[in-house]
């Protein structure tokens, strides 16, 4: 690319290379990657990169998008470069103080609204590990009506959620910054409590893909010798935050549903049960407090 004439690129041989490129670098979604990056760089949309493939690229067009492609070449999130992610059809702003939001995660919040339909105009709803927001504000914007609190222990990340929650017009969540619970007022109490901790053994945080390993906030993804430190948490101080038949629903990793589905049971959950995400792995367990 550095030695012809910008004349020479259009939008097509641009994007043939930067996915050719990636993909002899390993990357997982070489040619998606491309054309994200490349309309990004040239404010357009990745269709009308198809509509104007024909199109040459004027030289500052070419630099904007090789910068982004040596971010990308060192495994930086595309997510983290272009500021966003689509998260259950909303665009959130994300950057490497918080995870970038997964559709696995979007599990979670089915789960959580199917759990909670029968308070669906008065739900009351506590969103632990918050993150970007987007579980959140996903809820709040689904059921307007809705009450939701969102907390974390960075307040860095609190700051990330709640500029996407003023952004995104979700003005029916309210912050809180702590340890999961520690950030929730005595006596508040929940229709819901949904959480998306940490959940990665410590041992397996250096095998992760460098995409993650390298930039995510590593405090967001360790959970812990087995991971489920964070979750043993969430379900041990739940029932405290509950009202009499409340909903508990937790994402967890591949093989850990089982374990987690136990801990609700014996701390004297009903109705428990795994779902499985898009990829058929069972991702979120949830349940229903009876009641002291």
């Amino acid at each position: 690319m550095t030695e012809a004439r910008a004349v020479d690129w259009t939008i097509g041989s641009v994007l043939r290379w930067a996915g050719e490129d990636f993909r002899g670098r390993g990357i997982e979604t070489p040619r998606l990657d491309a054309e994200v990056l490349l309309a990004h760089a040239l404010g357009t949309t990745r269709v009308q990169l198809v509509i104007d493939a024909a199109r040459p690229l004027a030289e500052p067009e070419l630099a904007r998008f090789r910068d982004l492609v040596r971010r990308r070449r060192r495994r930086e999130p595309v997510a983290y470069i272009v500021g966003r992610r689509e998260f259950y059809g909303r665009s959130f702003r994300v950057d490497a103080r918080v995870l970038v939001p997964r559709p696995d995660t979007e599990t979670l919040v089915e789960v959580a609204l199917a759990r909670t339909s029968p308070v669906a105009l008065s739900l009351r709803a506590l969103d632990l590990c918050t993150g970007s927001g987007c579980v959140a504000v996903t809820i709040a914007r689904e059921r307007p009506t809705s009450r939701v609190h969102a907390t974390d222990a960075s307040s860095e990340a609190i700051a990330v959620a709640r500029e996407n929650a003023l952004r995104l017009g979700a003005y029916n969540v309210s912050f809180g910054q702590g340890d999961l619970y520690e950030a929730v007022a005595p006596d508040r109490r929940f229709d819901l409590v949904a959480a998306n901790p940490p959940y990665v053994a410590s041992a397996d945080v250096e095998g992760l893909s460098a995409d993650v390993r390298d930039f995510e906030p590593r405090a967001a993804l360790d959970g812990g010798a087995d991971g489920l430190a964070l979750v043993r948490r969430v379900v041990s101080g739940a029932p405290a935050v509950l009202v009499r038949g409340g909903a508990l629903a937790v994402e967890v990793g591949e093989g850990q549903a089982a374990w987690t589905a136990a801990l609700l049971v014996d701390r004297g959950f009903e109705d428990v049960r795994a779902t499985k995400d898009c990829g058929r792995i069972e991702r979120v367990v949830s349940g229903r407090w009876p009641g002291a």
